[in-house]
């Protein structure tokens, strides 16, 4: 799964995220998705189409809750790390608590801000803009450490 695809709609972000959940649900891997890239980019995209593989639809950016739990096939918790600058703020959000639900999807947006705190595994999301139009975004997608897809 190491790759990079081109979109260039907000629905074709979408479907790159829904195409990683897909391969993750038929291979039955639970991952933490580490999601890179700066402000209005796509990664709330990319966790929609993620999210509508499992059945969940009705996904906003997590910006002010700092988490929002979906239910679906499984559970899914979507973080915006954006306003976590120390690990006080991390832990007072419950974080040991989510990230000791094995069972549950961890989607993190602005994971710059947490990578210190997580395991090195993962499933690495890199979304840019591209010079090509305004539209047109490159997500990379690389496995961590103990992923194979």
């Amino acid at each position: 799964m190491n790759e990079t695809v081109r979109t260039y709609s907000p629905s074709e972000t979408e479907e790159v995220g829904f195409r990683v959940a897909t391969k993750l649900k038929e291979k039955q891997i639970r991952a933490h998705i580490r999601l890179y890239g700066e402000m209005g980019v796509g990664k709330t995209a990319f966790v929609r189409g993620f999210c509508r593989a499992f059945g969940i639809s009705g996904v906003k950016s997590p910006t002010y809750t700092m988490v929002n739990e979906y239910r679906g096939e499984c559970r899914v918790y979507h973080f915006d790390m954006v306003r976590i600058s120390s690990e006080e703020d991390l832990y007072s959000i419950g974080f040991d608590d989510y990230t000791a639900d094995e069972s549950a999807y961890l989607l993190f947006e602005w994971t710059e801000n947490i990578d210190e705190y997580l395991s090195e595994g993962g499933i690495f999301v890199t979304i840019s803009r591209t010079s090509e139009n305004e539209g047109a975004r490159d997500i990379e997608i690389r496995l961590g450490d103990g992923y194979t897809v």
